[in-house]
């Protein structure tokens, strides 16, 4: 049996927000590889974050981000489940993340925004993204209404 200790434990659950316990008992199963272990535990969490899909997500938050030049500015309501989640410091990030993809990629609607490729992170999808922060909050998180504004571009 290989020896599992707290470090490997703690930074898969950074990595992925499963629970402890469930971090060590995948990690024992797949012989202490990192990497698979990560790769189930996300599995299971994406999983999981699908079955809270359907749930009412009636708080959340408006999330800005003017670009250093002053000429782009973004909106994105990004909605959850509850308040305290709303004030929580990885859905405010997410949502930090989401204005500045907004900013630069100028997506038409939400559902654009969740296809796209992370700006800071291309190996992950938009959508990838916000399940990530499903899976470590708990809650139903989406993404509301989306407003890019650029100086001198007109509205269609």
């Amino acid at each position: 049996m290989v020896k599992i200790n707290a470090d490997q434990i703690r930074a898969l659950r950074e990595k992925t927000g499963a629970p402890v316990m469930s971090v060590k008992k995948t990690l024992e199963n797949v012989g202490g590889d990192e990497k698979k272990a990560e790769a189930i535990l996300r599995k299971v969490g994406f999983e999981k974050a699908e079955n809270k899909s359907s749930r009412v997500t009636g708080e959340g938050a408006i999330s800005t981000y003017v670009h250093h030049s002053g000429k782009v500015a973004s909106l994105v309501e990004l909605l959850c489940e509850t308040d305290f989640v709303a004030r929580n410091k990885l859905f405010k990030q997410l949502g930090h993340d989401l204005a500045l993809q907004v900013a630069s990629m100028n997506p038409k609607s939400s559902k654009e925004l969740e296809k796209q490729d992370f700006i800071k992170d291309p190996s992950k999808k938009i959508s990838e993204l916000v399940r990530e922060v499903v899976v470590k909050t708990g809650e139903n998180i989406r993404i509301g209404r989306i407003y890019r504004i650029e100086l001198g571009q007109t509205e269609n």
